[in-house]
């Protein structure tokens, strides 16, 4: 809901600098007061007379930045950049007294509900607490780690919270200063930009602490145990600066650096009214006695905003305590309990109350002194002396407290477990700033620009290599596009819809074409775009109504699928369209629940789907596929995720914001990625974005897992291993589907190979490390993994030279196994090519099964690749002996088979020996006759690619190589 735009005019002249105001009503909503942290002044407004001047109090030496008056609004603290705290008598603002010096700038100030205490904090990172009374420091809280932006006692003056410029918040027992609880970095960072500040606010009851979140929301916690009871998420697109409670605590108004300001409704978590500035909103205070909230930008002008809450909604202050008739001074009577101040100034007497006649009764609480009443019916005066009036009015005042909670709990529970769903965005978008370009779209290929200029928008495309690219004319967008998608044949935008009769459009132009009318444009009736995309030969975009629309680039409607959930974004590569939905409503917590599916628009199927995983807490921030084509995404915890086939689809964490930025001020926007880099732009908070002018500068970051820290030292090695066993597994998926669809892989199996010998550098590097650090089984463990005989022999030598005799040897078992299985694949191959030869050259039974025959083998070497030929009959002949490999048996012999080994895999109990293998062999050769056996050889021996690690006899006797290199050993020690 948008009402009239707030009238604002100048309190302050700051010379156009961006700077923190404050802003303060009185008790009584009579005045208000002002400053600016770029003048060292204090304004006192009078609002029964607007056209007086204000009273303008001029004691600070620099910028006031805070400003804080007590309960009866009598006393008036300000806070400077000049190291002082001052006191004022209010309203006519005559100076009282310095009532303390800090060794830097004052950033927050806050009394306690009687006045007795002043908190105030800064840049030096403690909080003096300050006796009103004598202006003597009765207590210095130190605990936080940066400038503490925000301080503030709960009502019942049991504790102060505060607030640091890191976002860390802390719970402080105000009669002992102990630290009760730490909330660490639960807020915004802003950095050191003085012009925001991290506030924090109590409820009226005293039961919440309200602080601003990181997604952009409120965060509600409660006072006895610091955990989390709910959240306020709604339209703001930038971090909350600033909030308020209303008198009677069922609104809040929230200002952040979107510069919105918002009003919510507690009770139904949603906001119900909004007002937009010009500049960003620094502070916000709530009238008393009405329904007003005035307002201060950072340019230092003021206004009041007149019904922020409905008219048909309950008034802000109602439910609020009258003033009592008879007249108190102007103090509310809340339900929790103020003190006086000792003597001395000091903290003993806080938290206690004397309940003695000779008490003060103007300063008891109307509320309390029933409830104290009524626990002591039917007991006498003689029976209950000063003591037993303590305890029963204590145990009556926490019983209230327990049974307020444990209500307002029992009511909050059905509403926390249906957090806001996050919105549809576009990857590579930014949100739109009046007067300045924001990005519609930002990728690999370029970016797609637009700027609002009298009632339309400029747009503007540019691409990153511009000798590449196609030069494309700037457009005047009259409908509004906040959407867009870009790719190297053309770009799609769409709007949504802005009212009841307005519609949403899709638009395409192409960058070249044939025709002279290419471009084209789609209107929707009740619908709206809530994501585009681009491919090969298809533009997609996906509605409100959970509908896929796929068009052809000239804009032919091809299909309309209906998603089973509200799309949240989505991208586009090649023939392949990903999308991303809501799966169902976010858990308690808030995490969203997402699913993800791929469709191939050009084969019309979908190849795979499943959950879109996120780190906890985390929204979505950027989805799309890698310059290799591989889908991947980036949450707002800033991990990078990658989807592969593995375990029947998985995604990998292949990078970690945290272990990577150099301060907790950056932030990655990112843009891309390929096979070994990502590509993004750096932004310091508070930016979360980059801004257009000047261009966004790309940074290049190496992929990397977030790997445990090893017992070995780095894990640099580890990671690569890790990584060239990701590429060695995306290059195989690839070889397997070029492989069904009859196409030569001939270069895929060129460059699986350079990865594996990559891969068998790594390892032995790793082994080297192992062998260092002790760690003899991890060493052998990554024998195993090696693919390449060469590479097991490197390690033979290595763990030799190394002098580890017993390593030496398993290593040398692993490579005669090899060896072994090798051999018994070429016999086992041949053999059973020789009998397909001859009893497949017949009639064969239709009941007869055939039963192929695949043996273990090493990885595929060079030289395996080197015979595979280049002719197109050479290769068609190679299928054709691999389809002969088919070992025709008799009805009467039990049919048998053996299964090809991984070598990156263990090795199982359950694999059939090598004996056994040999021995299911010999019976396969006597089956076959001599002759078939001996023809058979020489035509494969032509057809077929020599192994390179199979022994010319396996019949011939072998020496253990680890006894050549024992006799070695021995020789050099004598």
């Amino acid at each position: 809901m948008k009402g009239r735009s707030v009238k604002l005019k100048e309190a302050h002249k700051n010379d156009g600098v961006a700077s923190f105001c404050s802003v303060l009503y009185d008790l009584q909503g009579h005045h208000l007061v002002t400053s600016c942290s770029a003048l060292a002044e204090v304004s006192i407004h009078g609002l029964l007379e607007p056209s007086e001047a204000p009273n303008v109090l001029r004691q600070h030496k620099d910028g006031v930045t805070a400003l804080a008056l007590n309960f009866n609004s009598t006393c008036l603290a300000s806070g400077s950049v000049d190291h002082s705290v001052k006191l004022y008598k209010f309203p006519a603002g005559e100076f009282q007294s310095n009532v303390t010096r800090f060794t830097l700038p004052i950033r927050s100030l806050a009394f306690n509900k009687s006045g007795t205490l002043l908190a105030a904090a800064g840049d030096d990172e403690g909080i003096k607490l300050i006796a009103t009374i004598d202006g003597s420091i009765s207590r210095v809280l130190k605990g936080h780690k940066g400038p503490v932006t925000g301080i503030a006692f709960d009502p019942a003056n049991d504790y102060l919270v505060s607030v640091d410029g890191t976002g860390t918040v802390i719970f402080w027992e105000v009669s002992s200063g102990n630290l009760i609880h730490t909330l660490t970095s639960v807020a915004p960072n802003f950095g050191m930009d003085t012009s925001i500040m991290n506030v924090l606010n109590w409820s009226p009851d005293g039961e919440i602490v309200a602080v601003p979140g990181l997604k952009n929301d409120v965060v509600m916690y409660d006072r006895d145990t610091a955990e989390k009871l709910f959240s306020l998420r709604g339209d703001h697109e930038q971090p909350i600066c600033f909030l308020s409670w209303s008198p009677n605590g069922k609104y809040m108004a929230t200002s952040s650096l979107d510069r919105q300001v918002l009003i919510w409704d507690i009770d139904q978590r949603q906001d119900i009214h909004r007002q937009k500035f010009e500049d960003r909103i620094s502070c916000l205070a709530w009238k008393p006695t009405g329904n007003a909230l005035a307002v201060i930008d950072v340019m230092g002008k003021f206004g009041v905003w007149e019904s922020p809450v409905p008219s048909r909604m309950k008034s802000p202050t109602d439910g609020v305590p009258c003033l009592e008739a008879n007249g108190c001074n102007g103090l509310l009577f809340f339900d929790d309990g103020n003190e006086e101040p000792s003597a001395s100034g000091s903290l003993d007497g806080i938290g206690q109350e004397s309940l003695s006649e000779s008490f003060p009764t103007r300063r008891k609480r109307l509320r309390k002194k029933a409830s104290f009443d009524e626990a002591l019916d039917g007991y006498s005066e003689d029976e209950v002396d000063s003591s037993h009036k303590v305890d029963l009015y204590k145990k009556t005042l926490n019983k209230r407290r327990e049974t307020s909670k444990s209500k307002r709990e029992s009511q909050d529970l059905p509403k926390l477990t249906k957090p806001k769903l996050q919105d549809a965005f576009q990857p590579g978008s930014t949100a739109p700033q009046v007067g300045k370009r924001h990005f519609l779209c930002y990728n690999m290929l370029g970016s797609i620009t637009s700027i609002q200029n009298d009632g339309y928008c400029h747009i503007e495309i540019d691409f990153h290599d511009t000798g590449r690219g196609p030069r494309v004319s700037s457009m005047t967008d009259h409908f509004g596009f906040t959407m867009a998608s870009l790719n190297e044949s053309g770009s799609v935008f769409a709007n949504p819809r802005k009212g009841e009769k307005s519609m949403s459009t899709l638009m395409y132009r192409p960058f070249s074409s044939w025709a002279n009318n290419s471009e084209w444009s789609m209107r929707f009736e009740e619908e709206e775009v809530k994501a585009v995309a681009l491919g090969d030969s298809w533009v997609a975009a996906i509605t409100d109504l959970n509908f896929l629309r796929v068009f052809s680039v000239g804009g032919l409607q091809r299909h309309i699928i209906s998603l089973d959930g509200p799309v949240l974004t989505a991208a586009g590569f090649k023939d392949e369209l990903a999308i991303v939905t809501h799966a169902s409503d976010c858990f308690p917590s808030g995490d969203a629940v997402l699913k993800f599916k791929v469709f191939n628009i050009a084969n019309g199927t979908q190849p795979i789907g499943g959950h879109l995983s996120l780190t906890p807490g985390a929204c979505l921030s950027w989805f799309g596929f890698s310059e290799e084509g591989y889908l991947s995404s980036y949450d707002s915890k800033g991990v990078l995720r990658v989807f592969t086939s593995l375990y029947g689809g998985t995604w990998l964490p292949v990078f970690s914001a945290s272990k990577e930025r150099n301060s907790e001020l950056e932030s990655y926007w990112v843009v891309g990625l390929n096979s070994s880099k990502l590509f993004c732009v750096v932004c310091k908070s508070p930016d979360l974005y980059p801004m257009v002018v000047p261009k966004p500068v790309l940074t290049l970051l190496n992929l990397s897992f977030p790997l445990a820290s090893s017992d070995l030292g780095p894990n640099d090695l580890e990671n690569e291993l890790m990584m060239n066993n990701l590429y060695l597994s995306q290059t195989q998926k690839k070889i397997e589907e070029r492989v069904a669809a009859g196409l030569d892989t001939t270069t895929l199996d060129d460059e699986a190979f350079s990865i594996e010998a990559a891969l068998d550098r790594c390892i032995l590097r790793l082994i080297a490390s192992c062998c260092n650090g002790d760690k003899l089984v991890r060493a052998t463990e990554l024998a195993q993994m090696l693919s390449l005989e060469k590479s097991l022999k490197g390690a033979i030598k290595l763990v030799t030279a190394l002098k580890l005799p017993i390593l030496a040897e398993r290593f040398n078992g692993i490579l005669e196994e090899r060896l072994s299985n090798d051999s018994l694949n070429g016999v086992i191959i041949n053999a059973a090519e020789a009998k397909g030869a001859t009893s497949c050259s017949g009639i064969r039974r239709a009941s007869e099964p055939i039963t192929p025959v695949l043996v273990p083998k090493f990885a595929p070497s060079a030289l395996e690749k080197q015979g595979k030929t280049e002719e197109n009959g050479s290769i068609r002949k190679e299928g054709e002996n691999l389809k002969a490999a088919v070992v025709c048996r008799d009805e009467s012999q039990p049919s048998k088979s053996y299964q090809q080994t991984n070598p990156f895999s263990k090795a199982k109990d359950n694999i059939e020996k090598p004996a056994k293998i040999a021995k299911v062999a010999r019976e396969e050769i006597q089956s076959t006759t001599n002759s078939d056996l001996s023809v058979k050889d020489s035509k494969d021996q032509k057809l077929r690619p020599k192994n390179p690690f199979a022994k010319a006899n396996i019949n011939q006797e072998r020496s253990s190589f680890f006894d050549s290199i024992k006799k070695k050993v021995d020789k050099e020690m004598k």
